[in-house]
């Protein structure tokens, strides 16, 4: 089965997906632009969720490149699904961390019979990666495989992102 891919331009809380994909930080305790506004949008539950996933070294709860899992809360979507991207700079690591990023994520989603997911442009915010690289890491880790999805959604912040996305998956 392949999935279908949707490319949209949105706002990801509002998002009724079987999981939403908050671009996270390791803390895995909030923070600004995606990461912000999924807490802001899911409540006070989530922080608490975040909280009681353990840490796997001091103040680490997903590592970069990894993704971990909470209900959704006062969101539309049931789950939320936590990955952490590379702060871009500029390496070949950057690369394989940011398409571990993606590759996590749909598994874990997979993993939990989900049917749907939406993403953001993972690490294109304050982590700085360039939104060109990142869209074309993203189309690549989708068509790796056929992904047991009915659908992945991608829900960008503007019509630019969008556009740039759109020719990757082209």
């Amino acid at each position: 089965m392949t999935a279908n891919v949707l490319l949209l331009q949105g706002d990801l809380t509002q998002e009724a997906a079987d999981a939403i994909v908050n671009a996270a930080n390791e803390r895995m305790l909030g923070g600004g632009g995606v990461d912000g506004a999924i807490h802001r949008a899911a409540g006070p539950a989530l922080l608490e969720a975040c909280r009681a996933i353990p840490e796997v070294r001091p103040g680490v709860r997903c590592p970069t490149g990894e993704a971990r899992i909470t209900r959704g809360f006062e969101l539309r979507a049931r789950h939320v699904i936590h990955t952490v991207g590379p702060v871009y700079r500029g390496s070949n690591r950057d690369a394989e961390q940011l398409a571990s990023a993606f590759r996590s994520s749909l598994e874990l989603a997979v993993g939990h019979s989900l049917q749907s997911i939406a993403f953001p442009a993972v690490s294109c915010g304050v982590y700085g990666y360039p939104i060109r690289d990142a869209a074309a890491i993203a189309a690549a880790v989708v068509r790796d495989k056929a992904w047991d999805l009915d659908e992945i959604r991608f829900v960008l912040s503007s019509d630019e992102v969008l556009d740039i996305w759109t020719q990757a998956f082209a």
